[in-house]
């Protein structure tokens, strides 16, 4: 590397205004391989995770919603087939997104934001994965495309998760109250109505 590849002036010091962020999104990344994915779907869940569901359900816009639980990952998959019929909480989430999006590419480059986010989806993907065939397993339920539903809205949260540390958005974020219900060992598989499903 000669002079002229070491940054300088305002290109370096915009490289260390992204560097909170960034070792905070790469903390994230690690802490979120040892998550206990899928741990506890099924489960009867306590108060604390009652109230969690209920404040992310507020938050993100819907406060008639209720939380139903789901019993069985054949209705788990099926409520999550029925997400692309209820455009409005979709709305809600995009305008979310959207939303932190503007407000990260003010803390970081379009570039390092990018580079994050696939650095999170590298990392956290298999152990993702592999936690949803074992509590797929320990169901015997067939793995196909129940596996895929799971994973591929895991992997939505924790992008999700990425965009609020990335935007130094507040902790009660939806988003953030979405991944620490995952986080929990559940599925909170999304809103449909007035209904909130979470596994």
């Amino acid at each position: 590397m000669d002079d002229d590849d070491i940054p300088s002036g305002p290109e370096m010091e915009a490289l260390e205004a992204e560097l909170p962020s960034l070792a905070r999104i790469r903390r994230f990344a690690v802490a979120a391989e040892r998550v206990d994915w899928f741990a506890h779907v099924g489960e009867h869940p306590g108060p604390r995770t009652m109230d969690m569901a209920e404040h992310y359900v507020d938050a993100l816009g819907f406060p008639d919603a209720r939380v139903a639980l789901v019993t069985d990952w054949a209705e788990a998959a099926a409520a999550a087939e029925t997400l692309d019929f209820d455009s409005s909480a979709w709305e809600a989430e995009e305008q979310l997104r959207s939303a932190l999006t503007m407000d990260a590419l003010e803390l970081m480059s379009e570039d390092a934001l990018q580079v994050a986010l696939t650095h999170v989806a590298a990392t956290i993907t298999d152990p993702i994965k592999t936690s949803a065939e074992e509590a797929l397993a320990i169901w015997d339920e067939p793995t196909d495309e129940m596996l895929d539903l799971a994973v591929g809205s895991a992997v939505q949260a924790c992008h999700q998760a990425v965009l609020v540390l990335a935007a130094g958005a507040e902790e009660d974020h939806p988003f953030a109250l979405r991944f620490r219900l995952f986080e929990g060992g559940r599925w909170p598989i999304g809103v449909a109505g007035l209904s909130f499903n979470l596994f």
